[in-house]
């Protein structure tokens, strides 16, 4: 045992959960966390611009390190009041990150004391647990628990705040006797197994649904043996994107209302029994569920138990960590196969490779003012299949959903429930601390792109590359659209004359000098028989300087992305014509 401070024991406890990524900024109140830092070493630490962009930082560098938790600290009172966006988003997607606050002392708590805020109890709807250390001799066990609770069932966020007098004061702990808790995850029973069998096979044309909870297990390739084994077709959702490759025979695409695939939709409503691994039967993934449901028969697998028929009741639910349950699934299916065979799903996998080859939206549109069609064609052709993506909101996501191509689990990095404008910047950085030397390339409309514009500083400073495709119309696209059902156009547009930049045309800000002014570099096109050349360009700069580089395609003003109220009743903007002679009251979200 040594006698020590209690934040000199907490950085301890940090190295050896394998928490040693931090995001933040220093302030009084937890100056004395830093000091601990500092003095024993070991921690990278990047300084953020903003307390949310250090906590989405810490959010997208905890999705993109597998297993690895990102760390986001700040001082008292707005430090902490500025986390809770970074929270939401974390425990919407069920995302492990630590959020630790420095706070008055203990005896000041109650008298209004500057910056003394009660951050426990405004982050508890959005955290695993929240607390106020109010004992130095409790914080060994509060960090213990908040990696317990990170890491046991559904993931998620946890904020840890210090009162000053608690850091500074001395207790005894020794390292070596301090063991991180194993963490509680349920698993599914072989019988559960067979069950969920019986069900799937009994179908004529099965479909698996992987969600989030399959990269957060990190049994991606779990699960695509299981769908070649039986030879049925994937369906992933929005964060389970990437668990099979776009170009994997058995990858059916994406379903629902705005970030899917119109042969994902059509496949799905072809299909007659459906087993979701790890996913939550979010509502832009279902639509209307008398539409989802019709005609099907369903199996969910989930971590926790009360997502088990949470928005609808399926014919069996599993409550198991999904490589848990992935693991009995494929000895029982292994099993079957080899002694009674299983049914062929030659014929179905095939008519759902036929529906992918054909129905695709079109991309190739020569305009100018471009279409965003054409910057995510030229993205494919231009980044790898090694790339990660980062996108969160707006029809920049839904277009990129609809039309980029991922290969690999950890390489589409989005903020799927919560969406708050300006995560994309923050969450990219940390995205870069967690895959250094991988290419990263982040997706913004001009709206998230301004929101924490300031954080490309931090990419500046600490020399984080990555390329920021910025698609550019000078408008919020997606509220514009949903203000059509309304009749409005309304304090929508972000266009103006910038004195300043007369070569803006009216867009207003010029994000070519504001990303320069920040030490970064920056490209701007036009007419999209430029935008290979502009690609090439920024990943030459982004290798040269180390810096992040962005890239701002020029739409035009008004456009639109194929959405819809259902399943089967998406409007393809190919067709928005016949939809306005035939239903003009159900296109309202997309006729100009």
């Amino acid at each position: 045992m040594a006698k020590m401070r209690s934040v000199d024991a907490a950085v301890l406890i940090l190295e050896k959960e394998g928490a040693t990524e931090i995001f933040g900024l220093p302030g009084a109140a937890i100056n004395p966390f830093y000091s601990a830092m500092r003095q024993h070493g070991g921690f990278n630490h990047t300084l953020a611009r903003h307390m949310e962009g250090g906590s989405h930082m810490a959010d997208g560098y905890s999705r993109a390190a597998e297993g690895n938790i990102g760390v986001c600290t700040g001082t008292s009172g707005p430090a902490g009041t500025d986390m809770i966006t970074g929270l939401y988003a974390a425990q919407a997607d069920s995302i492990p990150m630590l959020c630790i606050t420095g706070q008055a002392p203990v005896a000041k708590l109650h008298k209004e004391d500057f910056q003394a805020i009660d951050i426990e109890t405004i982050a508890a709807p959005v955290t695993k647990m929240s607390m106020t250390v109010k004992e130095p001799g409790q914080i060994p066990g509060a960090f213990q628990k908040a990696f317990y609770l990170m890491r046991s069932g559904r993931p998620g966020p946890v904020l840890l705040d210090l009162p000053i007098d608690v850091q500074m004061a001395e207790i005894e702990f020794d390292i070596d006797a301090y063991e991180p808790l194993v963490p509680s995850k349920p698993a599914a029973s072989r019988q559960q197994a067979e069950k969920a069998l019986d069900i799937l096979l009994a179908g004529e044309k099965p479909l698996i649904v992987a969600g989030g909870g399959v990269i957060n297990a990190n049994a991606s390739e779990q699960l695509v043996e299981l769908a070649e084994l039986l030879n049925i077709p994937v369906i992933s959702t929005l964060m389970g994107w990437g668990v099979i490759a776009d170009d994997h025979p058995l990858s059916a695409g994406m379903v629902g209302l705005q970030t899917s695939h119109r042969y994902g939709n059509a496949t799905f409503l072809e299909s007659d029994t459906v087993i979701g691994i790890g996913n939550r039967w979010a509502n832009r993934h279902t639509g209307g569920l008398d539409t989802y449901t019709k005609g099907r028969k369903f199996i969910h697998v989930d971590i926790e138990p009360t997502q088990i028929g949470r928005v609808f009741a399926p014919d069996l639910g599993i409550v198991s960590d999904a490589g848990a349950a992935l693991t009995v699934l494929l000895e029982v299916a292994r099993e079957r196969k080899a002694d009674l065979g299983v049914p062929d799903y030659g014929a179905w996998s095939k008519d759902c490779q036929a529906r992918k080859g054909s129905l695709q939206r079109k991309t190739h549109f020569d305009n100018v003012p471009m279409k965003p069609q054409r910057v995510y064609e030229e993205m494919n052709a231009a980044f790898g299949p090694d790339t990660t993506y980062v996108s969160t909101i707006g029809l920049s996501q839904i277009a990129g959903a609809q039309m980029l191509h991922v290969f690999g689990p950890r390489q589409w990095i989005n903020a799927g429930q919560a969406g708050p404008l300006g995560w994309t910047m923050p969450a990219a950085l940390g995205v870069v601390r967690g895959k250094p030397g991988q290419p990263v390339v982040a997706l913004s409309g001009d709206y998230d792109f301004q929101f924490m514009i300031e954080e490309l500083a931090v990419g500046a400073q600490f020399n984080l590359p990555y390329i920021h495709v910025v698609v550019n119309n000078s408008y919020l696209g997606l509220i514009r659209q949903s203000q059509r059902g309304l009749k409005m156009d309304y304090h929508v547009s972000l266009a103006f004359d910038n004195l300043n930049s007369p070569e803006t045309n009216g867009y207003g800000v010029d994000h070519i000098k504001v990303a320069e002014g920040l030490g970064c570099k920056a490209i701007r096109v036009e007419r999209p028989e430029d935008m290979a050349a502009a690609f090439a360009e920024a990943k030459r700069l982004m290798e040269e300087f180390k810096v992040p580089v962005v890239v701002e395609a020029i739409l035009e003003r008004v456009t639109n992305i194929s959405m819809g109220t259902e399943l089967d009743n998406v409007n393809e903007i190919e067709d928005i014509a016949q939809y306005a002679a035939d239903a003009p009251t159900a296109i309202l979200t997309l006729q100009d």
